[in-house]
Formats: structure tokens, sequence, C-alpha cells
């Protein structure tokens, strides 16, 4: 399994096949270049890009994507490849092994209506990725490398700590991570590699984790 980050919360999973998850408006359109399976975890603009999602599978009719049933009316253009996904399942993507997880979005204000959101567990049989969309839903399987938040209108940071430590992955990696300037970042990154209780990094958009 090679996994490369891409802005924001996108990221390219590599086996056999090719598995893209949250291709959104902030994130590089090269990350669906050949995709076999692309997975939503919600409708949100920063992790579904649906013109550049249109764009890949005219280039690739063959691509599945899997999604909460609640995202389908955003992907209505090429529903004929569309799975619906709903928490708990587990399924085949591009060769890997995905379980859903959560079915909510994390709260932004009481009065924002919540919408629907997924975590994926990700395996090759091997190891194990799992990111979690916008919340902090702890899968119930070992994860040996994690995506977890860092920056958003719906999050604090003493949440994204508490979530590395209730997950206790071998490895942890920043996600959501576009919306925080340089500084910002450091000092987040900081109590991130003093608390999370792993190892942790942010990574520059384009790595490929070894």
């Amino acid at each position: 399994m090679r996994v490369t980050k891409f802005t924001h919360s996108c990221l390219r999973i590599e086996g056999d096949a090719v598995l893209v998850v949250d291709p959104g408006g902030f994130s590089e359109r090269a990350a669906l270049t050949g995709a076999d399976a692309v997975l939503i975890t919600h409708e949100h603009p920063d992790h579904l890009d649906v013109e550049g999602l249109a764009d890949a599978l005219a280039q690739r009719p063959g691509t599945r994507v899997y999604a909460h049933p609640d995202v389908l009316p955003k992907l209505t253009a090429f529903a004929d490849v569309v799975t619906a996904v709903e928490p708990g399942t587990a399924f085949e993507a591009a060769g890997f092994t995905v379980r859903a997880y959560g079915g909510q979005h994390a709260v932004i204000h009481q009065d924002i209506p919540r919408i629907a959101n997924l975590g994926y567990l990700i395996s090759d049989g091997g190891q194990s990725v799992y990111t979690p969309g916008d919340s902090f839903t702890v899968p119930e399987e070992n994860v040996d490398t994690l995506f977890v938040p860092l920056n958003a209108p719906w999050m604090k940071l003493s949440e994204a700590i508490d979530f590395v430590r209730a997950v206790k992955p071998g490895r942890a990696y920043a996600l959501h991570d576009h919306l925080l300037t340089g500084t910002g970042a450091q000092i987040s990154n900081g109590h991130l590699e003093r608390l999370g209780g792993t190892s942790y990094a942010q990574l520059a958009p384009g790595t490929t984790l070894p």
C-alpha cells in the first residue's frame, strides 16, 4: 500500500489498483489520474469537487464511486458508477477492503443542520489507513496509519489530540490542513507531536508515505 497526501483532505492509495479519497476543490485534480475507485466522505466542496470528478470519469469511465446515500443527489450525472454506502458497511474498492464508520458530520454550530459523513478504514490485508472525513469517529479496529483533522470550523485542537489517543494508531498524519496558516500549523503540530501518544507529522502536498 502506497499512500500519497494531496492538498487538504485528499488521499491517493495505490496497490494493484488506485483508490482516491475526497478529491475536493482544494486538492490537485492530478490525484484522480488513473483512479479505479473513489471514496467520498461527505458532500462539502472541499471534499467533493463534482466537476473535477466528472472530468476524471470522462477520461476513465470504469471508475467506481462510493458515497453515503445522502450524497448521491450530487452525483446524478454519473449515477451508473456510484454505489451507496451505509455506516458499518464493508466492501471492496480498487482491490482494497474498506469499512465505513460514523454517519454524521461533526457539529459546526447548533443553527447549521448536520449532514451525512463517513469515515473509511482502508486495508490491503497487511496495512490499514483510516480517514475520518469531517468527524472524530473512532473505528473499532486497529489502525496502522491515521489521518487526523488539523483545523476546521467544526473542531478544536484538543479534540484532535484526544482522537489520536483514542484510535492509538501506529502513526498519524495531518488531514484537513489547508485552512491553517504556517504559523498556526507549527503551533498545532507541536501539540500533536507532544500529546498524541504516537509518531505524528504534517506532510507537504504530494508526499508519499514510506
